[in-house]
């Protein structure tokens, strides 16, 4: 399981690098981008929350979203190091490590218990989903949205297994 899960966050980390320079060639004064960045930022933020909650420890956040939104730049060089750094994570986990089951706070108070591996299924889900909403967005405002499917990556990244040319 820990391969798929590996191969799973390279896919977050491909998709959202697909969606984030979609976006940076709309430009901050899009009517898509504001509510992108609310969106991805939200994603960003539960990313970081659970990457707390899989090694046990305490993260600053008190709430799912946050009161000021960062400027697209910033956030995408938080959401590319935060893909980074959990398929560098993921790649360290063994079987017993990923069926531990670990006790949590979530944001409104409420206790949680999740195994790891329910977590960082819980980040890949939650992330494509926020994705999803984005993209509806571009779709809403008449933007191709970002070609950001787990068979597109596939046959991007390993275009000749795929036995597709290199595009």
């Amino acid at each position: 399981m820990s391969n798929t899960l590996h191969r799973l966050f390279q896919f977050k980390a491909w998709a959202n690098d697909q969606l984030l320079t979609t976006l940076a060639r709309l430009g901050d004064n899009s009517p898509v981008t504001g509510l992108a960045i609310q969106a991805l930022s939200h994603t960003h933020v539960v990313d970081r929350i659970f990457a707390a909650h899989v090694r046990r420890q305490r993260h600053q956040y008190s709430s799912a979203n946050l009161s000021r939104m960062p400027t697209l730049a910033d956030l995408s060089a938080e959401l590319r190091q935060s893909d980074q750094e959990y398929i560098d994570y993921v790649s360290t986990l063994d079987i017993d490590q990923l069926a531990e089951r670990i006790d949590f706070a979530f944001t409104d108070g409420a206790p949680g218990r999740m195994s790891r591996e329910e977590m960082l299924m819980h980040v890949i889900t939650h992330g494509a989903g926020h994705r999803g909403q984005v993209s509806a967005l571009l779709l809403l405002n008449s933007v191709p949205p970002a070609k950001d499917g787990f068979t597109t990556y596939l046959h991007d990244v390993e275009s000749v297994a795929r036995r597709r040319a290199v595009a």
